[in-house]
């Protein structure tokens, strides 16, 4: 089944021997659209501590009312990679510009994004192609023609964990609607210009089907596809 995965921000984590945590982030390969990590929180538990947990620990994605499982116990979970050995190409792109910390403004956060020639070069190559589903929440999606609306959801399927559409809210250019677009169409996603390039027209987004939120914890069944 197809499942949103706004949905499942928050959601609580349960290992075999007891709950571990809650769903951060998701973590995907921009090349393949395949979810390469969960984020889970595990708050209190291990002090706060993100860790990453493959998507073949879920199996299926059994759902048990609010709770994720994971075939883990608690203490592989401790044992699980931190977010810090596998980093998003925006986690990437900060660290490496902003060390030292003189460049930051108030809040914490950086003045502006980092130059195109500052990609970090030490990086495994996998990794470069690692994305936040988290950051790119936000991003405007662009078209040769402008703008059309910006990056609310993504719909992954639950079987083999890949994203099949992302969802955009399209603003005042087309009334507010909801629509879906497949990965096919999306030519590069840009952290310096904090932008989605996609490879179509306007026009052809318009034929784009409406994304409906389904109820909470329900699957999401529009089989629809952009083409």
């Amino acid at each position: 089944m197809l499942r949103s995965l706004m949905q499942l921000y928050g959601k609580k984590l349960g290992a075999s021997d007891g709950d571990i945590g809650h769903v951060k982030d998701f973590y995907f390969n921009d090349q393949q659209w395949a979810i390469r990590y969960v984020v889970a929180d595990t708050g209190s538990w291990l002090s706060g501590r993100l860790v990453l947990i493959s998507p073949h620990a879920f199996g299926n994605l059994h759902q048990d009312a609010d709770c994720l499982l994971v075939n883990l116990t608690r203490q592989q979970i401790e044992n699980s990679p931190a977010i810090e050995s596998h980093k998003p190409v925006s986690r990437q792109y900060v660290e490496e510009y902003y060390r030292g910390g003189e460049t930051w403004g108030a809040g914490g956060f950086p003045e502006a994004p980092p130059p195109l020639h500052l990609m970090p070069s030490k990086q495994a190559s996998d990794d470069l192609h690692l994305q936040s589903t988290q950051a790119l929440r936000g991003y405007p999606i662009q078209t040769s023609e402008g703008a059309i609306g910006h990056v609310i959801d993504f719909i992954m399927d639950d079987k083999s964990w890949a994203i099949c559409h992302l969802v955009v809210e399209t603003g005042h250019w087309y009334s507010g609607k909801e629509i879906v677009i497949s990965p096919k169409h999306i030519d590069r996603i840009s952290y310096e210009e904090s932008k989605v390039f996609v490879n179509v027209t306007k026009e052809a987004i318009l034929e784009a089907p409406q994304y409906h939120v389904p109820p909470l914890g329900a699957a999401y069944r529009d089989t629809r596809n952009f083409d």
